[in-house]
């Protein structure tokens, strides 16, 4: 394979991918993630129940949620030294 200057991933005895991570990192992927699936069904039961209160803070948590997300994946590619995950 040709060098591109993209990032190359190393791989373990048995060929599991190893990247640098912190388990801070990947607990706020995760949960994060697992909250989205039930911040936008609070979102749907908002709108369909015309409570907007609900639907409009399920949707401002949402948002936080996926800038939490977006900032953990930024440090776990950041760090080029740690814990390989």
């Amino acid at each position: 394979m040709a060098n591109t200057g993209e990032w190359h991933e190393d791989r373990d005895r048995k060929g599991h991918a190893m990247v640098p991570a912190t388990p801070r990192d990947v607990v706020h992927i995760r949960v994060g993630s697992f909250m989205l699936v039930f911040l936008f069904a609070f979102t749907v039961l908002g709108i369909i129940t015309r409570a907007p209160v609900l639907a409009g803070i399920a949707v401002a948590l949402g948002i936080v949620t996926v800038i939490d997300i977006i900032l953990a994946v930024r440090r776990q590619r950041q760090r080029s030294d740690g814990e390989a995950g």
